[in-house]
């Protein structure tokens, strides 16, 4: 009883917080604004209207994730085999930023950074990389994924540099002696070792990229968009919480499909 005493102030925090609003979001993408008869009709609305954005919306984040997941393991690989103490050092207290910064201010960043007019352009023309008439402006499709992998990088590039910093270096020192390159050794060596921690990054990062709004509502002001500018746009223009939920139960899905995979993989290990 003393065991359930303590644990109950957290229990009636996450049902509140969270078992309640996912529960209420479920019954409402089902029904007219949680009442009503149960039917899909929010469901096909939803495809009817915003299937360009649905595909866009995986299109963004797979592609980010695959660019987060080669990054990070270059980083955190250089990090651990990198032979130059300085080059090392500088790449250790540059990679981090982002981390400290919120994705609301990293959309700002990039809009000032990737405009027509922007930082990138004006260092590009200033260093006579490109003529002026060229500059063009990365805010589409394009920002959205330098903005989340410049956000979300640091953070995998974290847990798999200590992933590889924990596991056994005779393998590394093995494939030296055996000639093996750097490269050859992070990809064959290294990376199977680190697999399911990078894995377990990377799904976090994409469970993060698709609930952010405001990446895309301020840095793609065009269509296709993500689905959470199309949820805040069916609540805010026309107060249709039926078809946002509809949308919302979607990105569930596309988290549970690449969770599915996770957790068949770690069955998998733990079995073997």
């Amino acid at each position: 009883m003393g065991a359930i005493l303590l644990v109950a102030p957290a229990l009636l925090m996450i049902g509140f917080l969270f078992v309640y609003p996912f529960g209420y979001s479920v019954v409402s993408a089902f029904t007219d604004n949680g009442e009503g008869s149960w039917h899909i009709a929010n469901f096909t609305k939803a495809i009817e209207f915003y299937s360009k954005d649905i595909l866009f919306t995986i299109v963004i984040v797979s592609l980010s994730t695959v660019v987060i997941g080669v990054l990070a393991v270059a980083i955190a690989g250089y990090l651990t085999l990198g032979e130059n103490p300085t080059a090392v050092a500088v790449l250790k207290w540059l990679y981090r930023w982002p981390l400290f910064i919120p994705f609301i201010v990293s959309a700002q960043l990039m809009r000032t950074f990737l405009a027509k007019n922007g930082m990138m352009n004006n260092i590009l023309t200033s260093s006579g990389i490109i003529e002026p008439l060229a500059a063009q402006s990365y805010l589409d499709w394009r920002g959205i994924v330098i903005t989340f992998v410049w956000k979300q990088t640091p953070f995998v590039a974290l847990l798999v540099a200590g992933a590889m910093a924990s596991i056994d270096r005779t393998t590394i020192d093995a494939g030296r002696i055996f000639g093996a390159s750097r490269l050859r050794i992070q990809i064959e060596l290294v990376v199977p070792q680190i697999a399911t921690t990078l894995m377990v990054g990377l799904i976090l990062s994409y469970v993060v990229m698709l609930s952010v709004l405001s990446v895309p509502l301020m840095i793609n002001a065009q269509s296709p968009t993500m689905l959470t500018v199309d949820m805040a746009w069916r609540i805010n223009s026309y107060g249709d919480y039926g078809v946002a939920n509809a949308l919302g139960i979607m990105s569930y899905l596309f988290t549970g499909v690449v969770a599915w995979f996770y957790l068949r993989q770690s069955l998998k290990d733990k079995g073997a």
